[in-house]
């Protein structure tokens, strides 16, 4: 691992910390686990919107999925 020295404003040095310790961890380690759920969510965000780019691009044409109709079935009958 590295050190990296990062500015952080009081409150929210107090607020992580106020965090971390009720979860028992030290304040790097909240910081490293803050980072990778930050780091998931941008990238969940960007394939999302290239999902939705991609669709508005190309629409979906109509009956494009019926040939799935069949596979839904959910034990009703």
């Amino acid at each position: 691992m590295r050190t990296i020295h990062i500015t952080l404003g009081d409150d929210l040095i107090k607020m992580v910390d106020c965090v971390a310790k009720k979860k028992r961890m030290t304040r790097s380690a909240f910081t490293r686990d803050a980072l990778r759920i930050a780091l998931k969510h941008f990238k969940v965000k960007g394939l999302e919107e290239r999902h939705r780019n991609g669709y508005a691009i190309k629409p979906v044409s109509k009956g494009e999925f019926d040939v799935w109709k069949k596979e839904q079935s959910w034990g009703n009958g």
